[in-house]
């Protein structure tokens, strides 16, 4: 009866102590030298924020000192949904061992990401995910989604004020994950909060992340409603499109009384010309960079067995530290490894992001 006794307690003890002694192990380190051939996917080609995230990750890929191949291919914007999926289906019939995609095409994409896991390809999502997770590891989020809508509504208050003002929002594309997900946060946000209960959501338009094609959408907004004052561009082609329209058309800048501005999600290069004149008084931002760096070692991580791939595990990142895998708050059964932190910029703080030479560069920031 004692033994008995004693070997509950024992047990008791021990299932108390598991959560502890979980904590207390070590974060994961990656092993470098590992041969890991992989793909990173962007939406699309030819957007500076995507060629950001690339540096970042043949940064690690060259500190992980991975003598296989990373390969950084995407397809053109007009070709964005199914670009995406021949990549990926194309990835998987060749044999590589990761795949990170910036998921542009909603679901659709979820049976070729399906199709690379049953292959035994790690596949990782960064930037925007797969809505239904369908196919996905792991999702790495650059900032916490529903942050992002309040960021939104508290810029879009902050430029508006109290009184409050007709806007619209400009967004990438339709199926863009991410870009859905930041716009229901911020209709939450402006719907549960009196402080926000004078600012009118006119519209919500989409630019393809193209830069005429945002450009001609802001043109369309300001004919459409003569009452707006700001667009709100949670994309990072859309923001600087949007911004030298309303400049063009003289409807923000010196000499003018700033009726109709832009905010939103953009890079600092991109958007000096207009913070400085007026035209884009506050957005904000992340590291691209950074989201580049810390998808490869959550990727090279994985498709090593280094890790599982399961809530809780701790992992070490190179120069960006510790991280842990978590619940996606924002989609059921899901994982993330949670980046951050949000920038927001403004003209008191912008030159401090810009190196000498990009603020010295008007080419930089005249490109829309």
């Amino acid at each position: 009866m004692k033994k008995a006794f004693a070997l509950s307690l024992m047990l008791a003890i021990f299932v108390l102590l598991t959560p502890t002694l979980a904590v207390m192990q070590e974060a994961v380190e990656a092993e470098p030298g590992q041969e890991v051939n992989m793909v990173l996917l962007p939406k699309f080609l030819g957007i500076l924020v995507f060629d950001q995230a690339n540096e970042g990750a043949q940064e690690a890929h060259a500190e992980l000192e991975n003598p296989g191949t990373l390969v950084f291919d995407g397809p053109t914007p007009e070709n964005s949904v199914a670009g995406q999926i021949e990549i990926v289906t194309n990835a998987t019939t060749q044999g590589v061992d990761a795949i990170m995609i910036s998921n542009n095409s909603g679901d659709q994409i979820a049976p070729a990401a399906v199709a690379a896991r049953d292959a035994g390809i790690t596949v990782v999502t960064w930037d925007s995910p797969i809505p239904t997770a369908e196919g996905e590891q792991i999702f790495v989020a650059q900032v916490d989604f529903d942050e992002t809508g309040k960021v939104l509504a508290d810029m879009a208050l902050n430029i508006l004020g109290e009184e409050g003002g007709q806007f619209a929002i400009l967004s990438a594309s339709p199926d863009a994950a991410n870009q859905n997900a930041w716009i229901a946060a911020m209709q939450e946000v402006l719907e549960s909060d009196e402080a926000y209960a004078n600012l009118e959501l006119a519209e919500i338009v989409y630019g393809n992340d193209e830069s005429e094609a945002s450009y001609n959408q802001a043109l369309g907004l300001i004919d459409k409603y003569p009452d707006l004052e700001l667009i709100v561009a949670p994309t990072s082609v859309g923001a600087p499109a949007a911004a030298k329209a309303m400049q063009d058309e003289g409807l923000c800048g010196e000499g003018t009384d700033n009726s109709v501005v832009v905010t939103g999600l953009a890079l600092p290069v991109e958007m000096l010309a207009y913070t400085e004149n007026g035209c884009a008084p506050e957005f904000a931002l992340w590291s691209f960079i950074d989201l580049g760096y810390l998808t490869y070692y959550v990727s090279y991580l994985l498709a090593t067995d280094a890790i599982e791939g399961v809530e809780g595990e701790t992992f070490v990142a190179g120069r960006m530290g510790e991280y842990t895998i978590e619940k996606d708050p924002t989609r059921d059964a899901v994982l993330r490894v949670l980046m951050g932190p949000f920038s927001v910029y403004n003209i008191d703080n912008i030159y401090d992001e810009l190196s000498a030479d990009e603020a010295a560069t008007p080419e930089a920031t005249e490109e829309g």
